[in-house]
């Protein structure tokens, strides 16, 4: 597994171009790899799950306008508020995570810009348990299909990572 995982990392790391569709104009062009990391950490002592979502801000910003019909910047947004509801909206709505078959409610904390990435952060209340978490991610399958959405999730000190290539949405992790 740490293998696949370094792979996957080092890809992550170094350019990568190839030509796609993108769905919104439908022209073939040259484009770096459509990628998402959902990272799921299981905080035994508080009894959360703490969330954290990256894209690309060019990636996030495009579908953020295509889906709510309205200019998005997260980058210097002139109201704030507004672009954090939109970005906990699109989250919400594309990704669902179930812990040992109940379904968990994420509260939104933030986001925040690291260089060319955006962060949206969220929190899930009252988990004691996670040996088992069934996983719905679509992030930005609307508008690429050679989305990748990898997610790395830690329980109990032990961490499983998974690959998620569009059409594929849904995952299962046992601990």
């Amino acid at each position: 597994m740490a293998t696949g995982f370094n792979k996957w990392f080092f890809l992550c790391l170094v350019p990568f171009h190839f030509l796609v569709t993108d769905k919104g104009s439908g022209e073939t062009v040259v484009h770096p790899l459509h990628l998402s990391v959902t990272e799921i950490n299981h905080n035994s002592s508080d009894k959360t799950l703490e969330i954290s979502c990256k894209l690309f801000t060019d990636d996030f910003e495009k579908v953020l306008a295509q889906n709510y019909k309205t200019k998005v910047d997260l980058i210097n947004p002139v109201d704030r508020p507004a672009m954090e509801k939109l970005v906990n909206d699109f989250i919400q709505k594309h990704l669902a995570i179930k812990a040992d078959g109940k379904s968990v409610q994420l509260s939104y904390l933030g986001y925040e810009r690291d260089n060319d990435a955006t962060y949206s952060y969220f929190q899930a209340d009252n988990i004691g348990s996670a040996k088992k978490l069934e996983i719905i991610n679509n992030i930005l399958h609307e508008l690429f299909t050679d989305q990748i959405n990898m997610m790395h999730i830690v329980v109990g000190g032990k961490r499983k990572s998974i690959k998620l290539d569009f059409p594929e949405k849904e995952a299962v992790i046992s601990f």
